[in-house]
């Protein structure tokens, strides 16, 4: 399955880009058990944010994100066959709970309901903290 990872991104943030950081790291740490259980996991802002750098946006707090942020989220949905939502205050993410279950879309809110996941919280790959690069 393709499962969308939803949750706080921007919210409580008051727009501080190290916290949006954080938030997007506690959404990540999500992807690896969800990959290992056999899925893929999808979060909105790994393609919002690249489309809005892409039209000369200055960032999630810049105008045009309105445009970008929840509209990817919705046309993903559309691809997605689950949605794993996260704790925490979230219009986006409650929005998007919203549109899966118009869809009839399975929506989990522990990561130990996502088939496939281990009831026990996966081991971490070891990490450097830092964000990958490509070479």
């Amino acid at each position: 399955m393709m499962i969308l990872i939803a949750g706080p991104y921007a919210s409580g943030t008051g727009g501080d880009p190290e916290l949006m950081r954080r938030n997007l790291r506690r959404l990540e740490a999500a992807a690896w058990p969800i990959f290992r259980a056999g899925h893929v996991p999808m979060i909105g802002e790994w393609v919002a944010l690249p489309v809005l750098e892409s039209a000369g946006a200055s960032g999630p707090g810049d105008p045009l994100a309105e445009q970008v942020m929840y509209p990817t989220a919705e046309r993903l949905l559309q691809h997605c066959d689950a949605v794993l939502r996260l704790p925490g205050a979230s219009r986006g993410a409650d929005q998007d709970v919203a549109i899966a279950r118009r869809r009839g879309i399975p929506v989990y809110f522990d990561l130990a309901e996502v088939p496939g996941v281990e009831a026990e919280r996966e081991a971490q790959p070891a990490a450097s903290g830092r964000p990958f690069r490509l070479a």
